[in-house]
């Protein structure tokens, strides 16, 4: 009768350990591989999404905005976009000017007073926007230059549509039913 070496019984198989091609050294080479490939994939979008001239951040709009420390104290900075829309009737059509963006800024409820203070707005104006639950938002410098100041309306129902999980289509706003 044949004699066993010892510790090995006629029904165990090798252990993939001992296979030659996949010693230990071959998976320590391919986890550095994979480590390595993720340490450059982040270095190249790292490299790529933190400039402001490809993504628009706030610290970058807070910098533009045409006051930047009154903005940021008593408001908000913004972009404004102005476009012109030509419609025709006959026949119905739509036509839209080059839209043109600016930094500007709008400025909370309570501290209109900073505009009314420097004249910029009067009684009147502070009335009517108040009474149509609105604010001011402006483009241009308050001291020294020609402010463009705007009674603006707060669109409560915007979104960022960025941000739905759903997909690139936006959700219906739902409205009152009878």
């Amino acid at each position: 009768m044949k004699r066993r070496p010892p510790g090995r019984t006629g029904t165990s198989k090798p252990s993939i350990f001992q296979n030659p091609l996949f010693n230990l050294t071959t998976i320590a080479i391919l986890g550095g591989v994979f480590v390595l490939g993720i340490g450059i994939g982040i270095a190249f979008s790292s490299t790529t999404t933190l400039t402001p001239t490809n993504v628009a951040s706030r610290e970058f709009i807070d910098t533009k905005a045409p006051d930047p420390e009154i903005c940021i104290q008593y408001g908000a900075s913004s972009m404004v976009m102005d476009a012109r829309l030509f419609v025709t009737l006959n026949p119905f059509n739509v036509y839209v000017a080059q839209p043109s963006i600016r930094p500007g800024c709008v400025i909370r409820q309570n501290n209109w007073a900073i505009l009314e203070q420097r004249k910029l707005i009067t009684p009147d104006q502070v009335r009517d926007c108040r009474n149509r639950l609105n604010t001011f938002g402006y483009t241009g410098k308050l001291d020294g230059g020609k402010p463009d100041i705007r009674c603006i309306y707060q669109n409560e129902a915007a979104q960022n549509f960025f941000l739905n999980s759903e997909g690139a289509v936006a959700p219906q706003i739902e409205t009152e039913r009878f």
